[in-house]
């Protein structure tokens, strides 16, 4: 038994920590706003740290409500998401961009700002108040809260689709940069890769860019692949990944398999074994391995993004190293490797025999 100051810290500690978990969406709400006001654009752009006033000026309106954004940066200061200096002579305060605010940049090769969006649309928060009573009676919060599933509903939403593409687009250029960089030899090789629900074609394009030896294969649903744009060694082609797979080399899937269960993703993982050779093919994953621990730099967000899957796929989830396994060698992959590379997700090279 600890000594009665222990026993209030403790007691302290905890209601502190409720606490904070209570209104952790005031950050990324927070952050969503100053996103949408091109606050993070306005400070890098800049050059220089700028006062309050100075700020308000440059934001798309005739008459900003100062006292509206001072509060939000107080707090995005707090997180370390800008800088805040007092002037010597006392004049008003300056903020600046940080480490931090450069990737929410929207005018910005490398950004996640697109993505910070979507996760926070209606669209996506909506369904996060249905896990409680689906964990009751079954079912997917998603299709509680919109009548329907998600691939099923985007493209009726126009507006959020786009969106969703822009985010896909995004995170892939960010994780790609790795994954060229760090994978040399998974590539050298290979003379045909299809990326398989590889969206508008930003994943491939980059592979094929970092390795013009490649022929790129980018195939998604017809109505996705219109919208793509020309890469040079990019073929767009429509299609559905659940009846066949363009033929290749090796098959490459980013972000793909978390966001279907195990029945679907064995039928998935069988047509792309049936896409490659068997002695030479190959099946390349970049994907999130669940770390029971956690992730020293992404701490918890493997385990949050499963709960995004919950939330809005049926079936979807993300996987632990020895789920994976199991996931592989039902769908046709009995030998595979992990590669760790300078991202939230790592590689995952998987052979047919």
């Amino acid at each position: 038994m600890g000594s009665i100051e222990e026993v209030k810290a403790g007691y302290l500690e905890g209601q502190a920590e409720v606490w904070d978990l209570m209104f952790a969406f005031a950050d990324s709400m927070a952050l969503k706003a100053a996103i949408e006001l091109r606050i993070p654009d306005i400070l890098h752009s800049h050059g220089a740290p700028i006062t309050l006033t100075q700020l308000a000026s440059k934001i798309d309106s005739s008459s900003p409500e100062i006292s509206y954004l001072a509060r939000v940066m107080r707090l995005l200061v707090r997180k370390g998401v800008f800088s805040e200096h007092q002037p010597s002579d006392g004049g008003e305060p300056l903020y600046g961009a940080t480490q931090v605010s450069k990737w929410v940049l929207q005018d910005a090769d490398l950004t996640l700002a697109p993505m910070l969006l979507m996760e926070n649309d209606p669209v996506q928060e909506d369904p996060w108040h249905y896990i409680a009573n689906c964990i009751k009676e079954g079912g997917v919060p998603f299709e509680k809260v919109h009548g329907e599933d998600f691939w099923y509903l985007i493209p009726k939403k126009p507006k959020f689709e786009k969106l969703f593409y822009a985010a896909m687009a995004c995170t892939s250029k960010v994780v790609m940069r790795a994954v060229v960089s760090e994978c040399k030899d998974v590539f050298a090789n290979i003379g045909s890769l299809v990326d398989v629900a590889g969206g508008i074609g930003g994943a491939i394009s980059e592979v094929v860019k970092a390795y013009p030896h490649i022929k790129g294969i980018n195939f998604d649903q017809p109505h996705v692949v219109a919208t793509a744009p020309t890469y040079n060694g990019v073929t767009h082609v429509g299609g559905n990944m659940f009846d066949t797979i363009p033929k290749a080399d090796a098959v490459f899937m980013k972000w793909i398999l978390h966001d279907w269960g195990e029945e679907d993703g064995i039928k998935i993982l069988k047509n792309c074994r049936k896409a490659i050779p068997e002695k030479t093919g190959k099946l390349l994953l970049v994907d999130f391995i669940v770390q029971e621990e956690g992730n020293k730099i992404f701490g918890d967000i493997d385990v949050r993004f499963d709960l995004v899957m919950l939330a809005h796929n049926k079936g979807g989830r993300e996987r632990t190293e020895q789920e994976w396994k199991k996931l592989l060698e039902a769908g046709g992959f009995p030998r595979y490797k992990i590669i760790k590379i300078p991202s939230v997700l790592s590689v995952i090279e998987a052979y047919p025999l």
